[in-house]
């Protein structure tokens, strides 16, 4: 994981502070349409997040096992990343 940027980081720490900004503004009985767009940038801030991780993952992790050549690692990566997409498919 030590691959991860600098980016993706910041972008989580964004997410959580907004995140926390929403959870105040339910607790305050703030507008709907208000709670619903910060939310909507919470989320943004968090798939923006995961794309930096799946970058990462693709360039170092996947990578790295095809660079090696080790044909069980390259194989267990491809399944792990088919795994993410189909999930991340259905969010």
């Amino acid at each position: 994981m030590a691959h991860n940027n600098q980016k993706t980081l910041i972008a989580m720490k964004k997410a959580k502070t907004s995140l926390e900004k929403v959870i105040k503004m339910i607790e305050d009985g703030k507008y709907c349409v208000d709670v619903i767009q910060q939310n909507l940038a919470v989320i943004g801030l968090l798939r923006s997040a995961n794309t930096g991780l799946l970058e990462g993952h693709v360039n170092h992790c996947i990578k790295d096992a095809c660079e090696k050549g080790r044909k069980k690692d390259i194989e267990e990566k491809m399944h792990e990343l088919m795994h993410i997409l189909k999930i991340a498919q259905t969010k």
